[in-house]
């Protein structure tokens, strides 16, 4: 297996670029981090250079503002977005980049109210029908494809849970991405599957790990319900485990597991967690 850091959960008490030497030095090469654009392109631009000089790379990243792909008004945006996505992605030498249905807006709650509300998918700019939002979907992402494929980036899509994200998602569970991923049919489009999403939309998992084998390259493994590493929530880690073997997930040696999860004690502790449930052959 291959393990992929997710730089934004790990490592909390020193400063982004510090922590890809803290996952050099526990063996992770792959590096994830969210929101490009937030980061601001000086630190991505630092953050790969801390990781050309660790042996790491900068696995994957999405930007924030990409817009609304169901919302055929947003497509303009969503188009230029995606550019200069791809552009920087070549920069930084990115090998994924993720892509969502809808414009996630951060949710802010009043100061000294908690909410497990992380953010509103933005309302279109018309009342569209849900096939006439999934319709604008396939088109919006056949446009971006058309840039793609002009690169080596393979785009990842994602079904976002409708736990932490209000409003009306469009692509919200693993049965939906894959149906994009097998009507758009191009080799550089495909999902993640995401055990925390799913698990907190639909469930499923182990059927979903079925089902969709061959059209994900990555499976997230965030427990539910805090978004802790396996073992520490509801989601029976060790049948996925041994559901992933027999399908060769790992056939090759590079099944990609992301680390999308906060570490409930310390990092390494929760990496030997993840090796013993995915790499123990019994």
């Amino acid at each position: 297996m291959i393990y992929t850091g997710y730089i934004d959960f790990w490592f909390q008490d020193v400063p982004l670029v510090e922590r890809v030497a803290r996952f050099a030095r526990l063996g992770i090469r792959p590096i994830d981090i969210w929101m490009w654009r937030s980061n601001g392109a000086v630190l991505m631009d630092d953050v790969a250079a801390a990781c050309r000089e660790s042996g790491c790379y900068i696995n994957s990243t999405f930007d924030e503002s990409a817009g609304s792909l169901t919302d055929a008004n947003d497509h303009a945006h969503c188009i230029d977005a995606w550019a200069e996505s791809l552009e920087l992605a070549q920069r930084w030498g990115v090998k994924h980049l993720f892509i969502f249905s809808e414009q996630i807006d951060p949710f802010m709650p009043p100061a000294g109210v908690t909410s497990d509300i992380n953010g509103w998918s933005r309302h279109p700019s018309r009342n569209y029908s849900p096939e006439e939002k999934y319709a604008n979907f396939l088109a919006g992402v056949s446009r971006v494809m058309e840039l793609v494929e002009k690169t080596d980036v393979v785009v990842w899509l994602e079904a976002l849970n409708t736990y932490h994200l209000q409003g009306p998602i469009t692509i919200h569970t693993h049965a939906l991405a894959a149906d994009a991923v097998r009507r758009i049919n191009h080799p550089q489009f495909r999902m993640t599957f995401d055990c925390y999403h799913q698990q907190r939309t639909a469930g499923n998992l182990i059927y979903g790990l079925n089902e969709y084998r061959g059209l994900y390259d990555s499976v997230h493994v965030g427990d539910v319900p805090t978004r802790q590493e396996p073992g520490t929530g509801e989601i029976n880690f060790l049948n996925i485990a041994r559901t992933l073997k027999a399908l060769n997930y790992d056939a090759d040696g590079r099944g990609l597991i992301g680390l999308e999860f906060a570490p409930s004690t310390n990092e390494a502790e929760a990496l030997a967690r993840v090796r013993r449930l995915f790499e123990d052959d019994s």
